[in-house]
């Protein structure tokens, strides 16, 4: 087991999680959101942004915290 990557791998679900909940609760908190959405469009944009900042952490963060339980 290797903590580390444990770690690395609770802190990006965590990350991903509240990045979520202030996109609900909060949104004006997202100054990129804004530029994202003028450069690529309302709906592509506003997806990019929670892909990227949002899914893709909570994603990494399930492989990182397998792979350090695994070892």
């Amino acid at each position: 087991m290797n903590l580390v990557t444990v770690g690395l791998g609770i802190f990006f679900i965590i990350y991903g999680i509240t990045t979520y909940i202030l996109r609900l609760y909060k949104p004006s908190f997202f100054w990129k959101l804004e530029p994202m959405k003028q450069k690529w469009g309302e709906k592509r944009g506003y997806f990019i942004h929670v892909f990227s900042y949002s899914i893709l952490p909570v994603i990494l963060g399930i492989v990182y915290t397998i792979l350090g339980i695994r070892g």
